[in-house]
């Protein structure tokens, strides 16, 4: 993916439902056998390599987000997306 990209401008749109509903309840289209939180935050880890320029996480539903697992997941993406941006990588 990395050597695709090249340095191009990228945006990165994150829709939480590829989270497992294990790890991301709250979300309107529950996608079994979906990424662990863990394999999402790495994958985000490795764009600090490319030219990232923009980003959006959507698709949580609070409605259905007891214990509130899926705004925490939601908020690393977006913690971890913005590492990503930062002009220190």
């Amino acid at each position: 993916m990395l050597a695709r990209l090249g340095d191009r401008p990228v945006y990165l749109s994150v829709d939480i439902d590829v989270l497992d509903p294990a790890h991301a309840p709250g979300i309107g289209t529950p996608e079994a056998a979906g990424t662990t939180s863990r394999e999402l935050l790495a994958m985000l880890r490795a764009l600090s390599a490319v030219n990232l320029v923009g980003a959006d996480v959507v698709e949580v539903a609070p409605a259905y987000d007891h214990a509130q697992l899926t705004a925490v997941a939601a908020s690393h993406v977006a913690y971890e997306i913005n590492s990503a941006m930062s002009p220190t990588n």
